[in-house]
């Protein structure tokens, strides 16, 4: 009897479809047909209603088939569907809860099939499912409607951007988290918002305000879904950028026409060829497109001074937070992170880091990396220069272990990086004589403290670790002492730096032409602005990321004194023959700083300004470069940006470079090489290995573990044989190896 039955819903299953391919050919001819089914649809739908729970499941089937064929042909036939959407709306809105699973995925398709034949918008669409994602408790139907949701906004926005459809789901997410804080639903409109930035379809403040209400939410899953976009959003944003632009250039036309050229000629590799050609047309047209504006999300917030308060108070300062010791450190990371990039004002916060500044505290080195980017040079010194004592006490002593000091010396270090002026000339003379331990990452962390304050304030160091630039530019008036709050006057940092490379530029371009180096005509520099100007053209269409190297001064030209003891190098008098007895001249005027006027007189082209970019990068490597074995780190430091995250890597800085205990480095050695109880030998273990894998034996295995009373003739044997026996047995065996043994299966 089942057999029977299930035989004839698939003999209806092959009649709706082949009826349902008729409709499409020809809409008029089957007006009839269609309509007719159409009032099963009706009847099979009022009998549904009654009784949703206690239908059979034939009656479920024929349904669902009924749905599928109506939903397929819909557009063929407005006059009669108009009322089908509705239909399949409040079934699925009033019983989503009790569906059968098929049935609610077929009606779920169907009104995505709809939205597609744009028989009804996505906004009626969004409608629809979104309360019922809110809502149901079903995990399956929560992840269909979630990818269904995605996908129609995507296709929504794919040609142009949807403006009025975005405002009205934007506007749904905003209500819904604020409608009540502490419920779980507004995980969905995080994520949703993640999502579509992800994918750069939502890049306004709208977005990002949503974000923003859900960090201040006060249910813990939603807090770490606002906290943790804004801390890696953008960085999510960034990666599929570059995922997708590598797969754009996946297609090989050359190779396609040389297979299509080779290979036999059809239709279906000619289509194949035009579509790849039109393809890689596309991807060229939009490489050539300006690249949009995307904004990171903290740079779009409306009111960070706010925000980052409420964050602080809400979740952070209040006894009332529920938050754990890893969610907070991640609010601490965002507030800290707001602070440092818009330069604001919350003096509690530093006094908030006090007790967990410690050795002993877990994730210390997040706190510290947290510290150093709520620091800034508006930051009030007398502020941070507990936390710094607290950190030179805790972390930086003769008793501490070589990775403490070097995290507490590297986090002191970013933090006067950011502020000068929360350091004293005591601590630092204190601090910079860890530049003589015997651990590598210790003393390459004094050693960045030292080239900090040689730069930024060499007037609190003594005399002998100023360095040979620091004296002669405080001696020029160059170097001196900045006050709290004091702004540089206006310029472009380095701007001296790219006139001289191009003075330099133009004399060996002088000379090459068998010119005078010093005279300089006004054709020859328009000329060399052109050169620039082609450069750069040349320059743009090939990858910034080429990695390439840095020139960096050689370990002659660097002068650092690290000795106490060392007295300044006598000067060396040169003896000619002629010139023996020759008074020294006397000491040059001091050097007054001069100010570069080249951006006053000449408009910088693009390639201008990466030059300057990379003669910046250059030149503070080199000042602050002591040996050649710290120019990866100090690369690093200079490249870095004062917007960019600090993370607790950067603070334990060298502290990996330690050597390795006796323990460690047999487990190192041990790696991947199994359990070893006793000495073996590599073939032993292949040998294992084989017969755990099932594997059979050679015969030479085989022939060693033969009976030796099997092999004892043979063995007297061949004691007896004379040597003609021996060449005839040899030659035999010769003869038998070339025609592949005695059967002779060489050719066969």
């Amino acid at each position: 009897m089942v057999k029977k039955r299930v035989a004839a819903l698939d003999k209806v299953d092959a009649d709706l479809a082949n009826l349902q391919y008729k409709i499409r050919r020809d809409p008029k001819s089957y007006a009839d047909d269609f309509q007719s089914q159409y009032q099963q649809y009706s009847s099979q739908r009022d009998i549904f209603l009654a009784s949703p729970n206690t239908a059979s499941s034939g009656s479920i089937v024929s349904f669902r088939d009924l749905i599928d064929l109506v939903a397929h042909v819909a557009d063929c036939y407005p006059e009669f569907t108009t009322t089908f959407p509705d239909d399949l709306k409040s079934i699925l809105t009033l019983h989503h809860a009790t569906l059968e699973s098929e049935l609610r995925e077929k009606i779920v398709g169907s009104l995505v099939l709809l939205r597609r034949k744009e028989i009804i918008d996505s906004t009626d669409l969004l409608n629809i499912l979104f309360p019922i994602l809110v809502a149901t408790p079903s995990k399956t139907l929560r992840t269909l409607l979630y990818q269904k949701i995605l996908s129609d906004l995507r296709m929504s926005n794919s040609k142009a951007t949807n403006h009025k459809l975005n405002k009205a789901v934007q506007a749904q997410l905003f209500n819904l988290l604020m409608a009540d804080r502490a419920s779980p639903k507004g995980l969905w409109a995080v994520k949703i918002t993640r999502d579509l930035w992800k994918r750069q379809i939502w890049t306004d403040a709208k977005a990002v305000e949503i974000m923003k209400e859900a960090s201040l939410a006060d249910n813990e899953k939603v807090i770490g879904g606002g906290v943790r976009f804004f801390l890696g959003g953008d960085k999510e944003r960034e990666e599929l950028e570059d995922e997708s632009s590598d797969d754009d250039g996946a297609i090989d036309i050359g190779k396609l026409k040389h297979q299509v050229g080779i290979n036999k000629k059809t239709k279906k590799k000619a289509k194949a060829l035009e579509k790849a050609v039109e393809k890689v047309k596309k991807i060229e047209k939009k490489k050539k497109q300006p690249h949009p504006l995307n904004f990171s999300a903290l740079h779009l917030l409306h009111d960070p001074q706010g925000f980052a308060e409420q964050l602080f108070s809400k979740h952070l300062q209040s006894s009332k937070s529920k938050l754990n010791l890893e969610q907070k450190l991640l609010v601490l990371q965002l507030v800290s992170r707001l602070v440092g990039l818009h330069q604001l004002t919350i003096i509690s916060l530093y006094s908030y880091f006090i007790k967990y500044l410690t050795p002993r505290q877990p994730s210390v080195t997040s706190f510290l990396a947290s510290l150093a980017q709520a620091t800034h040079k508006l930051v009030p010194p007398d502020a941070l220069e507990p936390l710094i004592h607290k950190i030179a006490n805790e972390f930086v002593s003769e008793a501490s272990a070589s990775e403490v000091a070097s995290a507490g010396l590297n986090a002191i270090r970013e933090i006067c990086m950011r502020q000068p002026m929360a350091m004293n000339d005591t601590l630092l003379q204190d601090l910079v004589m860890y530049r003589k331990s015997k651990d590598k990452g210790t003393m390459m962390a004094a050693k960045g403290l030292l080239s900090l304050y040689r730069e930024a304030n060499p007037d609190l160091l003594k005399k002998r670790d100023r360095g040979k630039a620091a004296i002669m530019g405080i001696k020029s008036g160059v170097m001196k002492e900045r006050r709290f709050g004091e702004e540089e006057v206006g310029g472009i940092e380095g701007l001296e730096l790219l006139e001289q490379w191009k003075e330099q530029e133009r004399k060996r371009k002088r000379i090459e032409r068998g010119l005078p180096e010093d005279l300089a005509t006004d054709e020859e520099e328009e000329e060399d602005e052109g050169e620039y100007w082609a450069a750069w053209d040349v320059e743009s269409d090939a990858s910034s990321d080429s990695g390439g190297w840095i020139n960096v001064d050689s370990d002659a030209e660097i002068e650092i004194s690290d000795s106490e003891d060392e007295k300044p190098a006598s000067k060396k008098v040169k003896l000619d023959a002629g010139k023996e007895g020759e008074k020294e001249k006397p000491p040059a005027e001091e050097v007054k700083p001069t100010v570069s006027k080249l951006a006053t007189t000449k408009i910088l082209t693009p390639a201008d300004l990466a030059k300057l970019q990379e003669l910046r990068l250059e030149a503070s490597v080199n000042k602050a470069m002591g040996n050649r074995a710290q120019s990866a780190r100090l690369k690093e430091l200079a490249a870095r940006h004062i917007d960019d995250e600090l993370t607790a890597e950067q603070i334990e800085g060298f502290a990996r470079l330690r050597k390795s205990t006796k323990e460690e480095r047999i487990a190192m050695a041990r790696e991947g090489k199994g359990d070893r109880r006793e000495h073996r030998s590599t073939q032993a273990l292949r040998r294992e290995k084989k017969d755990a894998e099932g594997k059979s034996t050679t015969n030479r295995e085989k022939a060693r573990k033969k009976n030796f009373l099997m092999t004892l003739g043979k063995a007297k044997g061949k004691g007896k044989r004379s040597l003609t026996e021996t060449r005839r047995v040899l030659k035999g065996h010769i003869e038998r190896s070339k025609r592949g043994g005695k059967r002779g299966n060489i050719g066969k």
